[in-house]
Order: C-alpha cells, then sequence, then structure tokens
C-alpha cells in the first residue's frame, strides 16, 4: 500500500532543514507512547545513519523493536528511510523537505510511505484503512510538533545559543526537553549517576552529595528535573525516598551553584502544584496562595527552600509547579487508557473536582521558555489556563477516544494499588490553578483546552 500526505510549514526551507539535522528532532517527531529512540542524542539525515527504537511506552514489558536505516538521499533536501527489521514485511518512507514554490517563507513536508503488511494481512481493506489513518494522524502530529518547536525557537532567536544541564534527562520530562533544546541548537549536557559518564554527560551522585563544579563550567543553565516518581504506594520507606530524592538533590545542586565564582547564572527545578494541598474547592489558587497539608504540600515546601543558597548568591532560580501531566507515554493519564479503550473507563474522583492538567509538549516548552528567558524567577504555576472537573475530563476523553467512559473507577481501587494517603492526594484531588504568572514569563499554550489537548498527546 503507499500512502502521500502533504503538510505546510510557516518557517523558511533553510530552517526546516537545519532543525531536522539537529540532534533531537527524531526525538520531538516520535510520540513518546509509539516509540523510545535507542539514541536521542543523534541528528542528522546521512545515508547509512541506523535508527533504533522500541515501539509501545517504556512502561510494557514487551515492546518490539524495530530499526531503520537512512538508505539513500534523493537529493539535498529528500531522504528515505527502510526498515532494516521490524513489524512489517517491508517499509520504505520518503520524506520531502522542499520550499514551497507559491510563498518563499514557507515549507512542505511531502510523505511518500510504501508498506507491505505481514502475512495475509496485505489482502485485508480493514487493515489497510486502519494503518492508513494511524499513519496519517502520525504525519500530521509530527507536522504538528514542528510547527510549534519552530515557533518558540523563532521566539527566541535573539537569544545567544546555550548550554544547559540537565538532571532527570532520561525520564518523560527530560527526554523531551532535552530534544526540544538541541532541535533549536543549544547544547545539551546530561547529568548521570554513572561511574563512566559518556561524551557530553556530567556524574553526580546526590545521595553521596557529590557534584564536582569543574564539570558545570562552561555551563549557562541547570534544569534540575530528577526525583523517585510519586506515582507509587506511599510506604514510610517509599515517602522518604521521595522526599530525599528532591530535596538533598536540589540542595547539592543549589550549594555547588552558590559557590561557583563563575558558573552557571540560572537554576531552573521542578515543583508541583501539590504544595497547595490536595483538597482546595472553589479556590483560584495562585503562586501567592499558602501552602496547604498533606505530604506532598510538606514535601513541596522544603523541595522549594532547598533553592536559596543558589538565590543568596544571586542566581536567577524558577521552580515550576507542574500539575497533571498529559502524555500518551507516561503519567497519570497511560494507566487509564486500557480501561477507556475497552470502554470500561470513567472518572477517577467526583465529578466537580477540578483537574489542572498541562501536555507534555507545554511542558516542556515552558521549561526551555524559563531556562532561555532574562527575568523568569520564583514559583510558576505549569498548568493549562482552562482547568476541568472530572466530569469534563472524562466526557473529553470519551469522545477523542470514541469510546463510552461512564464508569466510574470505585474510590477503593486507587486506594489499594496506592494507598489511602496518596490516593487522596493524587488522584482524588481538587485544584483549580493560575497560571498567569508563567504566561507572563513568555509561555506560550498551544493546546490551551482539553479536548484539543487530547487529540495531539493521542494523536486522534
Amino acid at each position: 500500500m503507499r500512502i502521500v500526505a502533504t503538510h505546510r510549514i510557516e518557517s523558511p526551507h533553510a530552517e526546516v532543514l537545519a532543525w531536522h539535522e539537529r540532534p533531537g528532532a527524531l526525538v520531538r517527531l516520535t510520540p513518546p507512547g509509539l516509540a523510545t529512540i535507542d539514541d536521542p542524542t543523534a541528528g542528522g539525515m546521512r545515508v547509512g545513519r541506523v535508527v533504533g527504537a522500541h515501539m509501545g511506552p517504556a512502561a510494557l514489558p514487551l515492546r518490539p523493536a524495530w530499526v531503520l536505516r537512512h538508505a539513500e538521499a534523493t537529493a539535498a533536501d529528500r531522504f528515505v528511510d527502510q526498515q532494516v527489521s521490524g513489524p512489517w514485511r517491508t517499509w520504505r518512507h520518503e520524506h520531502g523537505i522542499v520550499a514551497d514554490p507559491a510563498d518563499p517563507s514557507a515549507t512542505l513536508l511531502v510523505d511518500r510511505i510504501e508498506v507491505e503488511l505481514p502475512g495475509g494481512l496485505e489482502r485485508s481493506a480493514p487493515v489497510h484503512a486502519a494503518l492508513e489513518r494511524r499513519v496519517r494522524r502520525l504525519l500530521a502530529f509530527r507536522a504538528r510538533q514542528l510547527r510549534h518547536d519552530l515557533a518558540l525557537h523563532t521566539a527566541f532567536a535573539a537569544v545567544p545559543r546555550r548550554t544547559v544541564a540537565i538532571t532527570g534527562a532520561s525520564g518523560l520530562v527530560g527526554t523531551q526537553l532535552a530534544a526540544l533544546l538541541e532541535s533549536g541548537g543549544h547544547t545539551v549536557r546530561r547529568l548521570v549517576r554513572s561511574d563512566r559518564p559518556g561524551p557530553g554527560e556530567i556524574r553526580w551522585d546526590p545521595r553521596a552529595g557529590e557534584l564536582d563544579p569543574r564539570d558545570l563550567e562552561g555551563v549557562d543553565v541547570v534544569v534540575h528535573l530528577a526525583g523517585r516518581s510519586i506515582a507509587t504506594r506511599w510506604t514510610a520507606a517509599a515517602k522518604r525516598e521521595i522526599r530525599d530524592s528532591r530535596v538533598e538533590g536540589t540542595a547539592l545542586i543549589a550549594r555547588t551553584l552558590a559557590g561557583m565564582a563563575d558558573g552557571p547564572r540560572t537554576l531552573v527545578t521542578a515543583s508541583a502544584i501539590g504544595v497547595y494541598g490536595p483538597q482546595r474547592p472553589g479556590e483560584l489558587l495562585t503562586e501567592e496562595d499558602t501552602a496547604g497539608t498533606g505530604f506532598l504540600a510538606d514535601l513541596v515546601r522544603d523541595w522549594e527552600a532547598a533553592t536559596a543558597p543558589a538565590s543568596r548568591a544571586g542566581l536567577r532560580v524558577a521552580q515550576l509547579r507542574t500539575g497533571v501531566v498529559l502524555s500518551d507515554g507516561g503519567g497519570s493519564l497511560l494507566p487509564q487508557l486500557p480501561l477507556l479503550l475497552a470502554g470500561v473507563g470513567g472518572r477517577l474522583a467526583p465529578p466537580d473536582a477540578v483537574t489542572s492538567w498541562i501536555t507534555l509538549d507545554d511542558l516542556v516548552r515552558a521549561y526551555a521558555t524559563v531556562a532561555l528567558a532574562s527575568s523568569a524567577e520564583g514559583p510558576l504555576n505549569a498548568v493549562a489556563p482552562h482547568p476541568v472537573t472530572q466530569a469534563e475530563l472524562v466526557r473529553a476523553l470519551g469522545r477523542t477516544l470514541h469510546r463510552p467512559a461512564v464508569v466510574p473507577v470505585p474510590a477503593a481501587g486507587p486506594a489499594l494499588l496506592l494507598g489511602a494517603e496518596a490516593a487522596r492526594e493524587l488522584v482524588r484531588a481538587d485544584q483549580r490553578v493560575d497560571p498567569t504568572r508563567l504566561q507572563e514569563a513568555g509561555a506560550r499554550f498551544e493546546h490551551p483546552r482539553i479536548e484539543e489537548a487530547l487529540h495531539h498527546v493521542l494523536w486522534r
């Protein structure tokens, strides 16, 4: 079967071509729930380059491998991927990145895909139709992602190229942020715990309090994302690990930066809207509001306070208080998808409980904006401007997936899985959070409303 699609990008041909040549481009073009790129730091379209991916989210135990080779370059602005091994009998994808003959300020992405399905599926019209729909949705996702990323890079075109060190760079957010920055021409150095760091990597050990300031020389910005996942059963031991991984790691980085005479001058750290406490019905929460009560509120208070040495030393310090992150590759949405696709999913909290959310891509662009901006500092609520109730969220999910979403999940389910405390703070939270300060800092929301957000992250 053959699929041909054309998408118009409102950016000059040279810019679009250069973007594809940089590290991170392939990661940004690949939905996290579709595949994980084996070498996210690799860039370029040279003939012979092999691209490895594992199909499906990293959380899945079995993920088929898919290996492609850049088999040929038919012209300066055209290249071809062919399958070496993977799920199809054959796969050939010709990418055209050509100047729009009708508008020199625009570029056309022309994709020509020839695929042969395995076994008897090659003769199945329904399978052909389903595959074509999925491929066209993927190509539309890629074009949309490219437009939005190029818009961000254009907005910061006057900013000198930065060197950004990132902790947690292999996580859901860190992988995308590193790719976004690298595809914009910035240099990323990843902080790793390995005793043998690779090229461009920096070794650190937050548990042992080890971070050599000499390794941060030449770095302009540090983005600190590392921390143990909170999406787990909150035993006493787990809570200690969650707290220590955030507070001790942040304190180590802040102390190190504060002691450097000529080191990075900007520190951007992760934080969470959990600081407001899980149950704040009827309030519009801003950064000026008092902290609430509960494990997360106490954690975030200490987490943000750990940056104080860097602030006192005159660094610009910003903390992004993140809400519920929507992605097909991780976060709270992923565990719900199997039930919703089976038609037996529904809301996790009372119907009027408010969820403050943000798409993964708007979040990583917010991090990039704050990291590259010259003035944004202090706590910033990283949530979309239009929070929704649980009832509105599940209705939007149902419409997006074309499935019923009317079966509420019993409260005992999350409590059994996570424990009563974690279920109350993570699953049954009621928080309407205001992102005005982040918007004033320059962050732009490409997915401000829930329906368009879900259409993007689920590439529907």
